[in-house]
């Protein structure tokens, strides 16, 4: 007779699924660049979701060419200021550190994230020359956002691409100290990744946590538990055995996210009564198609979309209607 077997309960791709290290989400790939140098990531503040009428511009769906509802996340993004470039060599060992120069304009803010060096007269640009790659730190501006409660800026690295290194170089003289907003990295049409901490459930069962099978009503003792911890040999539980733990509050990758619009006036996107737990957007916004990992306030990272290779091009969303009526229920 066959054995009696199937696939097992819950994916171990994420163990151990332990909570996050920051809410602020880290990026530690990127994906080729363009022609023209840019910035390849942004961050934002997840306010909610909403839905709008748009034109199905996929092609190979069903509805392809016709007027659809799709469900919309909406994250604002207001600008962020460049505090420094670093760049980087490449070695045996990965990339490698060569230099940095940071901005004599920031925000005062800032000191209380992070020591700031001290201000520089000259800046040495020498430190540029023979690099293989170049990034830049980049820092939030929260005090601008009325929906969440933060005032420290969140700060972190972004990779600048394409073009030359000469090119990438010039392009960093020109942003540095300055703030750059969300048209100058992201464009109406563009695919996204989405990069966040999901909603944290605290400590949860085997059950809730895996999605094993309920025991039989006739088991001795409860049903929400696992009927075996494993073999007798080795005698210790594998890892491989769904155990109760910590849910949610994990780093996770929305790969492929259309951006349907770029806004700049939150008071079309702000549904009555304002986003639930958020309130009203008052700085530039994004419409991404569909749903996005964390909860409202949370910080969102957006980055080019790095396995994208179908070719769809959308030069921009075809969209007739958004929803503002109220979230609250009533």
């Amino acid at each position: 007779m066959p054995e009696n077997h199937h696939p097992r309960r819950g994916s171990m791709a994420y163990s151990p699924r332990k909570r996050a290290r920051s809410q602020v989400p880290h990026i530690n790939h990127w994906p080729k660049g363009r022609d023209k140098p840019k910035i390849q990531g942004y961050m934002g503040y997840k306010a909610g979701m909403t839905h709008a009428f748009v034109i199905d511009y996929r092609p190979t769906s069903t509805t392809s060419g016709r007027e659809v509802i799709m469900p919309v996340s909406v994250v604002e993004t207001p600008p962020m200021n460049i505090a420094a470039t670093r760049f980087y060599k490449e070695t045996n060992n990965g990339l490698q550190t060569t230099g940095e120069i940071w901005s004599d304009k920031l925000d005062a803010e800032l000191a209380k994230r992070l020591s700031l060096p001290k201000k520089t007269k000259k800046q040495n640009w020498d430190t540029a020359k023979d690099c293989d790659d170049i990034r830049v730190l980049v820092y939030t501006q929260p005090k601008l956002v009325t929906g969440t409660p933060k005032k420290v800026p969140e700060i972190r690295e972004m990779r600048v691409s394409g073009g030359s290194i000469e090119e990438r170089i010039e392009y960093v003289k020109e942003i540095l100290g300055k703030e750059i907003t969300i048209n100058d990295v992201v464009r109406e049409g563009d695919m996204l990744d989405i990069i966040a901490v999901t909603k944290g459930k605290g400590f949860q069962g085997h059950v809730q946590r895996w999605g094993v099978k309920l025991l039989t009503h006739k088991n001795s003792k409860h049903r929400r538990m696992i009927g075996t911890a494993g073999s007798w040999h080795p005698n210790w539980i594998q890892q491989t055995v769904p155990q109760a733990g910590q849910m949610g509050f994990h780093q996770r990758t929305e790969y492929n996210k259309r951006v349907l619009k770029i806004g700049e006036k939150g008071s079309d996107i702000t549904p009555a009564g304002g986003f639930p737990h958020y309130g009203v957007i008052q700085n530039p916004y994004v419409l991404i198609h569909g749903s996005i990992p964390g909860p409202a306030k949370r910080l969102i990272s957006l980055r080019d979309a790095i396995r994208y290779k179908r070719g769809v091009e959308v030069e921009k969303a075809e969209i007739s209607y958004i929803s503002t009526t109220s979230k609250q229920g009533v």
